[in-house]
């Protein structure tokens, strides 16, 4: 019975959810469940006559408190997201004419990091500038406000897509709408020397990037590592070289690229094994075209 009225309430209420709109699972931060919950049965956005101009006009902009780059401080800033101009842009001043960056919807990533951030509404905006990695880190006292934000930013992205890929079947365009990263949490890392004292960082991998940042919440990664295919020479194994030992650590990792080897260190046995898996993934995935111009473009640093 319960199976039953279910379906007749997803009949009712969900009747005219676009394909972009992210519906929650149970994995999910709150706020994106909340506001899923209260979009169908509070407000009926997903019903005949309801609104969903917010989200779906394809022009948003508003003011969203960003965290300042350098001081940590949250300041309070324009967005303007534009599908016409295939962008995301904030601006310092809201009279502003010069954006104070600009973001191209084909490179821009969204994804909610209420812990990371603490703040239940933070969302984490990622975007490639010169081949490196830009966070940039905002929230709004609002959750609705929060939330369509995001799923506007989903929308342009699907347009993006679509006009990127005709013919695609959207259920194979709406795992690349917007992503969560594979995994984070902090790992220790030496030098290319490997006398270096092991450092501890922050990581995050995102698709075959693998960052690694001094604070979570830094604007830019300290570095990158790209992690190829098994078949282009990269690799990882569990443990570090004969001779190597983290001072703090004890569950080292060797990740191997055709550039360089690089020695990490967990702080449990349980993590390294979530590392390892998360890295194995890519390792197992054949790289496609365009991820070859991706690693031809890396500059492995220290």
């Amino acid at each position: 019975m319960d199976s039953v009225g279910n379906l007749a309430a997803k009949a009712q209420y969900e009747q005219t959810v676009p394909a972009f709109y992210y519906r929650p699972t149970s994995n999910d931060c709150a706020l994106l469940r909340e506001q899923w919950i209260r979009a169908k049965y509070e407000r009926k956005e997903f019903m005949p006559g309801g609104s969903q101009e917010s989200y779906s006009a394809g022009y948003r902009e508003g003011f969203l408190w960003k965290r300042g780059r350098d001081n940590g401080q949250y300041l309070n800033r324009k967005f303007v997201l534009s599908e016409r101009e295939g962008a995301l842009k904030y601006f310092v001043k809201p009279d502003g004419r010069e954006p104070k960056a600009f973001m191209s919807i084909g490179a821009v990533n969204a994804s909610f990091q209420p812990s990371k951030m603490g703040t239940a509404h933070g969302l984490q905006i990622t975007y490639l500038k010169d081949n490196v990695t830009r966070n940039i880190f905002v929230y709004h006292d609002d959750g609705k406000e929060m939330v369509d934000w995001f799923n506007a930013i989903r929308a342009a992205r699907l347009h993006y897509l679509q006009a990127a890929f005709p013919g695609a079947p959207a259920a194979d365009l709406l795992p690349r709408v917007t992503r969560d990263f594979a995994k984070e949490g902090f790992m220790e890392k030496t030098g290319p020397k490997r006398t270096e004292a092991f450092k501890k960082r922050w990581f995050s991998m995102d698709e075959r990037r693998l960052m690694y940042f001094k604070d979570p919440l830094d604007a830019y990664a300290r570095g990158q590592v790209f992690i190829g295919s098994r078949d282009n020479g990269y690799g990882v194994l569990p443990g570090l070289p004969s001779g190597v030992q983290s001072s703090r650590w004890q569950f080292g990792i060797t990740v191997a690229t055709p550039d360089r080897i690089f020695l990490l260190a967990c702080e449990s046995e349980r993590e390294r094994t979530d590392w390892l898996a998360t890295i194995r993934t890519a390792l197992d995935r054949p790289m496609l075209p365009p991820e070859y111009a991706v690693e031809a473009s890396f500059k492995h640093k220290p």
